[in-house]
């Protein structure tokens, strides 16, 4: 019969490991999900940077989570469900949509909305921004 073996392991190794493994698994889903929508700017083609590529909900009302806030935490089937909400935008074209959305509605209520945490009631972003 085997002796147990005695695990020496302290907190803070199984801490490090942990926070390793999560980094690991963050940087595999934002890789899976960049892929999923195509690798590339929807407005420009901008593939270069992966790193510059945001995930841009078309319609706020109907986010649950970001996918760069809690999105790698979550499984990949919701991750799937979320992405399908989104484009994929590379940095410079999501803030030129951004800019467009808070001129055409007046960056006063752009701000109150933001810092409010409620979703945007309004038309498609996409609409807004073509």
């Amino acid at each position: 019969m085997a002796l147990a073996r005695v695990d020496t392991r302290r907190y803070s190794d199984r801490c490090q490991y942990l926070i390793r493994a999560v980094h690991a698994r963050r940087k595999k889903i934002r890789q899976m999900a960049v892929e999923y929508k195509g690798g590339r700017c929807e407005v420009c083609g901008y593939d270069r940077c992966v790193e510059a590529l945001d995930f841009h909900h078309n319609d706020l009302s109907s986010k649950k989570f970001g996918i760069s806030e809690k999105g790698y935490i979550q499984s990949w089937k919701k991750v799937v469900e979320e992405l399908n909400k989104c484009i994929l935008i590379c940095a410079n074209c999501h803030r030129e949509l951004h800019a467009k959305l808070a001129a055409s509605g007046g960056n006063a209520g752009v701000k109150k909305r933001v810092n409010s945490g409620k979703a945007y009631e309004g038309r498609s972003i996409l609409s807004q921004a073509h």
